[in-house]
């Protein structure tokens, strides 16, 4: 609380990510008030807690954006990083650390808090994987930064929808026998991501001459290999047979986790190449000024069972893949009337679906995932693993609730960039592309209880690649657009049979 009695004004950048994005609404529940700085404040829209925050737009890059959201802040919450921008990702993270670090002293913010990596005690910085070297990095340029600054430094989070999570969870489900790098043998000190969101959220209260680092991790420290088996044995599953070699590298290693799980070797490599340190905690002072309540921090079981329980009852709040892919466009759809931004090609389908609109807006907000697209299994398939054999995201990240979609949702290798439930639902792709793409579906009511479905794909070429590429691929679109509009018709005619033979209760 301040001193004029008004709760304290937390500013939280990152809050379209993991953690982010599970941080406000504990924010808000412990009586804080709470600012989020993101690119794109439309999607925070759709979160239960949107209209309880203040929203600005802007990046942790831009100083002026940075300055403008840190006017009156109390409390900073630093949760940005360029994990997979790149090769110029370290230099990145140093430039917006320092930008936020000194907005944040020129503001006169009460505190920084920042969620950084544990890194192995006695191994020199240069000698760390280059994702623990940048956390470490950006640790001190805040401490450093002339505010009181609390540095939370963490392993394997272990949650629903966390990239460690999704990564163990599906290298363990999919593979009952494997093959694996010698980093399975590294001991570490995994974390649930309810006492991660404890920690964070109790450090506001911490006293000003309060400037430190602290390590937070779960009562078990163990093997990668470990971590697997427990896993199996938590989730009922046979046990598994794992056997290590010392031959896959870094890279090798990234390939393998993007083939078997949905997170992309372009956010795979930083976590592999760090899993070849030992990173357990050394201290567990941060319980002096956050104490643990009984039964914290969770054991890695407990913390599996209730991320599990999460997946199973589709009630994911955020997943990894909730932030933006780095460097997917940001420019918004082009219009038809006015657009001068070059050629634009589409691909409109309509029809009347015999089905009331509700019906239909049920099938096309359960699109993907599960649920596939409709058209062609074939076609969607081979593309994502294009994708991914490029670097992109490919188009098995699924989708976060089975029945409902939100703005900013990851959707496969799209993003909902625009959603009127009931009517419009738009998605912009995010797979690698000479050119920007989006697909919309449009239900609009008709007479006589039957809906018109409209479909749109649009693209916008960049350069003579990009021309190529439409004039290469619509040979096809008859096959997979026209298919996947039928499709869909089918299925909400089928959805609202089903529903008329249900019993009226």
């Amino acid at each position: 609380m301040t001193a004029d009695g008004r709760g304290t004004l937390c500013l939280v950048t990152g809050a379209t990510g993991y953690i982010g994005g599970r941080l406000v609404p504990e924010l808000l529940a412990a009586g804080h008030r709470v600012r989020c700085l993101a690119r794109s404040p439309d999607r925070l829209r759709d979160h239960p807690w949107a209209g309880d925050v203040d929203k600005v737009r802007g990046d942790v890059t831009d100083a002026a954006s940075v300055a403008a959201a840190l006017r009156d802040v109390d409390v900073a919450y630093y949760l940005v990083h360029a994990l997979g921008t790149g090769e110029d990702f370290e230099e990145t993270d140093r430039r917006a650390a320092r930008i936020f670090a000194e907005g944040a002293r020129a503001a006169g913010v009460r505190r920084v808090v920042y969620l950084g990596g544990l890194t192995p005690a006695g191994v020199p910085e240069g000698e760390l994987s280059p994702h623990l070297r940048s956390r470490a990095e950006v640790g001190r340029i805040l401490l450093d930064s002339g505010v009181p600054t609390t540095v939370l430094r963490a392993a394997v989070v272990i949650g629903s929808g966390s990239a460690s999570f999704e990564m163990l969870r599906y290298l363990t489900e999919r593979l009952p026998v494997m093959v694996t790098p010698s980093w399975v043998h590294t001991r570490i000190q995994p974390v649930a991501v309810r006492d991660v969101l404890r920690a964070l959220v109790g450090s506001a209260g911490m006293p000003d001459d309060v400037s430190r680092a602290f390590d937070i991790g779960g009562p078990d420290v163990l093997t990668y290999r470990e971590m697997m088996l427990r896993y199996a044995a938590v989730a009922e599953l046979p046990r598994r047979i794992i056997l290590s070699v010392p031959v896959l590298t870094p890279g090798l290693s990234s390939h393998w986790v993007g083939l078997v799980t949905p997170v992309p070797a372009s956010i795979a490599r930083p976590l592999t190449e760090s899993l070849r340190h030992e990173v357990v905690c050394h201290e567990h002072d941060i319980a002096r000024y956050v104490p643990d309540p009984p039964g914290h921090p969770l054991g890695f079981d407990e913390a599996v069972r209730l991320a599990l329980r999460k997946v199973r009852d589709a009630r994911v709040a955020t997943r990894w893949s909730s932030a933006s892919v780095p460097g997917a466009p940001s420019d918004p759809l082009p219009t038809d009337p006015g657009w001068a931004g070059g050629s634009l090609y589409t691909d409109v389908r309509e029809l009347v679906v015999d089905a009331p609109r509700e019906s239909l807006w049920r099938v096309i907000e359960g699109i993907g995932g599960d649920n596939g697209w409709y058209s062609f299994p074939l076609a969607w398939a081979v593309r994502g693993r294009l994708d991914r054999l490029v670097g992109g995201v490919g188009l098995r990240r699924g989708r976060r609730d089975a029945a409902r979609l939100r703005v900013g949702d990851s959707l496969d290798f799209w993003r909902v960039e625009e959603i009127e439930r009931g009517r419009l639902l738009r998605l912009r792709a995010e797979m690698r592309l000479p050119g920007l793409a989006w697909l919309e579906m449009c239900a609009e009511e008709e007479s006589g209880g039957r809906t018109r479905f409209r479909q749109r794909a649009v693209f916008h070429p960049h350069g003579l690649l990009g021309h190529a590429y439409w004039w290469g691929v619509s040979p096809f679109h008859a096959l997979v657009f026209g298919g996947m509009a039928r499709n869909i018709a089918q299925a909400a005619v089928a959805d609202a049979k089903a529903r008329a033979r249900e019993p009226v209760r």
